[in-house]
């Protein structure tokens, strides 16, 4: 990864300068991927129920 690339990511995360310092590139990374995964629909959601059986 380039640094354009991470602060194009950390742009898009809405990051401060202030936050890059508390945060690893580790953690922004899985923030980035897991911020594309919110836009997924799932054909099933658990509910507290499912939660509670597992």
């Amino acid at each position: 990864m380039t640094t354009s690339l991470f602060l194009l990511r950390c742009v898009q995360l809405g990051l401060s300068i202030a936050d890059l310092e508390m945060l690893s590139i580790g953690l922004i990374n899985d923030m980035y991927a897991e911020s594309r995964n919110d836009e997924c629909n799932y054909a099933t959601l658990a509910t507290q129920e499912d939660f509670d059986k597992f």
